[in-house]
């Protein structure tokens, strides 16, 4: 029952390291961004991005990739797969924070206030 769980662990730290590349690829983040976003050093994740390592499924870094996934899956739906309309919206001062989308995820409380944002708005569609 312990290695199965071991496994599991191991297979969701597999599976958002890899999806969170994809992220960092599709929005154009340079290593020093999803850091941030992360709360890791740049040669961290570009460890992550390398696949020679992956997050621990413990960690406040796996929460907030956790938070990133959800932001890019709630935009996703709502802009339609436009992987340029997510990054223009990220990139444009928002008026209801009066701040860029794009700053705001550095931080758990901006990246959690994005995702109740995005979600809301989809539940309107």
């Amino acid at each position: 029952m312990m290695a199965s769980l071991a496994q599991t662990r191991r297979s969701d730290a597999d599976v958002l390291t890899s999806a969170l590349a994809r992220i960092a690829a599709f929005w154009d983040f340079s290593n020093a961004k999803l850091g941030a976003v992360l709360g890791l050093s740049p040669a961290t994740v570009s460890r992550l991005r390398s696949g020679r390592s992956t997050l621990d499924p413990a960690s406040k870094a796996f929460e907030a990739g956790q938070f990133l996934l959800r932001l890019f899956r709630s935009l996703d739906a709502l802009l339609g797969s436009d992987d340029a309309a997510a990054r223009r919206w990220l990139e444009t001062r928002n008026v209801d924070f009066d701040a860029r989308p794009i700053d705001m995820i550095d931080t758990m409380r901006g990246l959690i206030t994005l995702c109740d944002y995005v979600d809301a708005h989809r539940a309107r569609v």
